[in-house]
């Protein structure tokens, strides 16, 4: 009978280059998104200039992390949160070595850092960006970037979601929009509001277009790619008078207006997208500045202590 060898780490001499074309190509197996592996190559590049490609994974440890984190800041000119998602994808790539016993275990921490309160769309910027121009004395582009700022205004879609939308996503009838291409690879539906309806009604009749044609396409009806939609929607909020021109702000927006109007973070939870309530906490407390607002109409102490001025208890004489 043969014995059974049980792998440890540095059993197989393995350099860094080669375990991370080996992680490429697993998690290229698994279908992750070109986006998401080129973000892991951003990751690997501090660690390969700092360690170099060469050296094994096996001579990785707590301090070669430490003085990648320390290259990162020397090379790099980024903030204290840039350098924390550097350091999501630096320890996902090493824990793929640790899980294959290429390197030992050792911690790897994020660095401590305040979250900035991110900004939103200003509702005079709303304003004026959702005014409908006139199809018959705008271009096909124009009248175009209208709709998709109304869709991610009334989606907070995310930008790869938008791009992939094809014309039969859109269910007018029943109001409700099938989100095909998402970040967790599992399509689901949310609803249509009644708004956003008439915008879709308006945009496909000067659209036209197949059911199987992409729903907001450039002007050869072609898929747009990520750097021509986040062109068009620079230089269409400009032409508005507004400044910002962050796509994934409209997804801040989004849920920043869902949360003062009293929406409930569960739903908020599924139509973003999200696997988990961490991220819908965040906007919560991202926007908390903005909870004072009417905050004495939606407190129990203030609705009850209208009564309260009128009900007179009377005391007892000691």
């Amino acid at each position: 009978m043969r014995k059974k060898i049980t792998m440890c780490a540095g059993d197989k001499d393995i350099t860094l280059g080669e375990g991370f074309k080996e992680f490429v190509k697993v998690k290229t197996i698994i279908n992750l998104s070109p986006e998401t592996i080129e973000y892991y190559r951003r990751c690997y590049t501090p660690l390969e200039e700092s360690f170099g490609g060469d050296n094994l994974c096996s001579d990785i440890n707590e301090n070669v992390f430490f003085d990648v984190l320390e290259h990162i800041d020397k090379t790099r000119n980024i903030s204290p949160v840039t350098m924390n998602t550097h350091i999501r994808g630096l320890r996902v790539i090493i824990k793929f070595f640790i899980e294959r016993k290429y390197t030992e275990p050792f911690k790897m921490n994020l660095i401590k850092c305040e979250k900035p309160i991110k900004e939103a769309y200003a509702e005079w910027e709303i304003d004026k960006l959702i005014i409908k121009p006139d199809p018959n004395n705008c271009s096909f582009a124009e009248f175009r970037n209208w709709a998709i700022v109304c869709h991610l205004l009334g989606t907070g879609n995310r930008l790869k979601t938008v791009r992939s939308l094809k014309i039969n996503d859109i269910d007018i009838e029943s109001m409700e929009i099938k989100l095909r291409t998402v970040k967790n690879k599992k399509p689901y539906i949310i609803p249509m509001s009644s708004a956003l309806k008439r915008v879709y009604v308006e945009y496909l009749k000067y659209r036209g277009g197949n059911s199987d044609d992409y729903l907001f396409c450039s002007s050869y009806g072609t898929e747009m790619s990520k750097d021509s939609v986040i062109s068009a929607i620079k230089t269409y909020n400009h032409s508005r008078g507004v400044e910002k021109t962050s796509i994934h702000l409209f997804r801040h927006t989004f849920a920043k207006n869902w949360i003062m109007n009293g929406g409930d973070i569960f739903r908020l939870q599924k139509i973003l997208g999200h696997s988990s309530l961490e991220m819908v906490k965040e906007y919560v407390s991202m926007f908390g500045v903005d909870m004072k607002e009417n905050f004495d109409s939606f407190n129990a102490l203030d609705k009850y202590s209208q009564d309260t001025e009128k009900a007179k208890i009377k005391m007892k004489k000691p």
